[in-house]
């Protein structure tokens, strides 16, 4: 069985950094590309950030990009959310998600997510 546990999230001031993680069990990590994604109240469902299984290829949406950094270490089966430079709109819950195929993009298993609060 697939799991996902996020960890890292807290509450912090307007430009304040964190660190995100997300350690997977159950399967080969080092297969399946990684997403973070996250979910403010009254907003939709927003990927943040993605990784390939290689950790070569990555992936930031306009709103984080150059502020946050997805990383991964294989040999420990985590992903990880570098946020820097943290803003009041980036409060959120934020879960990683990946594929039940390796290789491809795809968000078929989620954790169960940390919540973020940044103060102003």
């Amino acid at each position: 069985q697939v799991q996902l546990v996020e960890s890292g999230g807290g509450l912090v001031q307007a430009g304040d950094s964190l660190r995100l993680s997300c350690t997977t069990s159950g399967r080969t990590f080092s297969l399946y590309n990684m997403g973070w994604f996250r979910q403010a109240p009254g907003k939709e469902h927003e990927r943040v950030a993605a990784i390939s299984w290689s950790g070569t290829a990555t992936y930031y949406a306009d709103s984080v990009k150059g502020r946050f950094t997805i990383s991964r270490d294989n040999a420990k089966n985590t992903v990880y959310l570098q946020m820097n430079n943290l803003k009041p709109e980036d409060t959120a819950v934020y879960y990683c998600a990946t594929s039940k195929a390796a290789y491809v993009y795809g968000y078929d298993y989620w954790g169960q997510g940390t919540q973020v609060t940044v103060s102003s």
